[in-house]
């Protein structure tokens, strides 16, 4: 890990999409920034069905929930924190309708003994073909 002051950047998680550091650190709080499925030095996704043109004709919700509640682990893990430390989880899904039964299912599995408080919001698109990004608060 390289941290310069408070900022985190994750040598295991995803490269940022962006200029964004993976998290920073304020006191005694460490703040993620949007977290998704991708694995570190690919631009593939988790679950991501493309036809010949390379366009995304499906996905697997659960596939991509795996990938990115362990994303969110290895950045926490990283920056000295861990998966029990968070305590706010902010939900973006590109597909309520179809998506959430299934994720609900695995947040509930995956926060069966740290129930964070969590907000889920549909959003008609994310920066990449992806269809599930985290924005998390942890303690240190």
């Amino acid at each position: 890990m390289n941290t310069h002051r408070d900022r985190i950047e994750s040598t295991a998680a995803p490269e940022p999409v962006g200029s964004y550091p993976h998290a920073r650190r304020v006191g005694d709080l460490l703040f993620l920034s949007g977290v998704g499925p991708r694995r570190r030095g690919s631009s593939d996704i988790p679950g991501v069905t493309r036809d010949a043109d390379g366009e995304v004709i499906d996905h697997d919700i659960a596939a991509q929930c795996h990938a990115v509640f362990e994303n969110v682990r290895l950045i926490l893990e990283e920056a000295g924190s861990a998966w029990d430390n968070l305590v706010d989880v902010t939900v973006f899904l590109t597909d309520m309708k179809r998506d959430f039964a299934t994720y609900n299912r695995l947040y509930a599995e995956y926060f069966r003994d740290n129930q964070p408080c969590r907000t889920t919001v549909e959003v008609q698109a994310l920066p990449t073909p992806i269809a599930i990004e985290l924005k998390c608060i942890a303690t240190m």
